[in-house]
């Protein structure tokens, strides 16, 4: 078993006090502790043995304090149990260091587990649908932080400043930053007309747990707001890490829609009625993430040193393209996706013509 790998001695002293009395309590082997996986942020996740079944299994969450927001992790892991969704259970948890033992919910994610015959994936589909609607009526106003326009524009900020300046190069005259700028507000103005609901923010198949019991449980919740209705549903089948054919991006949303287009919560103009209309504003929330991700996955190579995440960028450019074909108003922000990428040469181009 490879030794942990802590920052500091100290971190590695108050995680062995931590742990032998947790061990005590919870009846951990604290000999059989070993790294499970690790994320985006600055937290990892480790797996322990029960000292008294041979089969169980705990998971613990180290998360520094000064770079993550345990209180957070704590409060909508409360609320998601609460609305009835897999979601660890907190069993001892030191708020000084960051250190949470949780339930183990499983040891392969729903992504890893791919390809998957399609009746098993469907089945993991219709878990999805039903955490997510699950999540949105149990959701009430002020109780998450709202997931605004202020918000939207800041984390769309994230392209111009990460993506296109520091990962690009990419110095933006004064009419493009103008039109970006007019394009993002359009966007996040849109986006904040229909109905409001809790919102994961990272809903989709890396973040979904295949349970030894074949349930999913629901991870990586504590970035958690109260905002589009529209969000979750497209980062499902807008993954960062996986390419859903359109077929099935079709067919789940169809089936998601179907599911709430008769809530109260859901009443907005004609999204009840008309499936279109919520589509288009399922494709004008998705382009909202996909310039976000785009910008933080440079800073995760840019500034923590995780160039992995730069190998899917090439996704959200074509999501981002692809959502910008469909819509007039777009139409800007397509001109300068094809400058950036270089592609107004190739097809011959040019901005700022018709």
């Amino acid at each position: 078993m490879t030794a942990l790998q802590w920052p500091n001695a100290q971190r590695e002293h108050a995680f062995q006090l931590w742990l032998n009395k947790t061990a005590s309590v919870h009846g951990l082997r604290a000999d059989s502790v070993r790294l499970a996986s690790a994320d985006a942020s600055f937290r990892r996740y480790l797996r322990v043995d029960s000292a008294r079944d041979a089969a169980a299994q705990w998971v613990i969450m180290d998360s520094p304090p000064e770079l993550e927001n345990n209180a957070a992790f704590v409060h909508v892991a409360g609320l998601l149990r609460a609305a009835q969704v897999p979601a660890p259970e907190i069993l001892a948890h030191d708020d000084t260091h960051g250190f949470m033992l949780l339930s183990d919910l499983g040891s392969q994610t729903l992504l890893q587990a791919l390809p998957l015959p399609e009746a098993q994936l469907h089945g993991y589909f219709m878990q999805a649908l039903d955490a997510l609607v699950a999540w949105q009526d149990a959701s009430e106003p002020g109780v998450l932080a709202p997931y605004d326009e202020a918000v939207l524009m800041r984390e769309m900020a994230l392209f111009q400043d990460w993506y296109i300046a520091k990962h690009k190069g990419i110095d933006l005259s004064e009419r493009e930053t103008q039109d970006l700028l007019r394009v993002q507000g359009l966007i996040a103005a849109t986006n904040q007309q229909g109905p409001q609901v809790y919102v994961h923010r990272d809903f989709m198949a890396r973040n979904l747990m295949i349970g030894h019991d074949g349930r999913l449980g629901v991870l990586d919740f504590q970035d958690a707001l109260y905002g589009p209705v529209t969000y979750d549903i497209a980062s499902l089948m807008r993954d960062a890490f996986h390419n859903w054919e359109d077929d099935r991006i079709m067919d789940v949303t169809i089936r998601y829609w179907e599911r709430v287009r008769q809530k109260p919560w859901f009443a907005f103009e004609d999204w009840s009625q008309d499936f279109g209309s919520f589509m288009r504003a399922v494709d004008w929330m998705a382009l909202q993430r996909h310039l976000k991700i785009l910008g933080i996955f440079a800073r995760l190579t840019l500034r923590d040193g995780k160039p992995k995440y730069l190998a899917d960028t090439p996704r959200f450019v074509m999501y981002a393209r692809d959502i910008c074909n469909r819509y007039r108003e777009l139409t800007p922000l397509l001109r300068l996706i094809d400058r950036i990428e270089g592609l107004d040469q190739a097809s011959g181009f040019a901005y700022g013509r018709a």
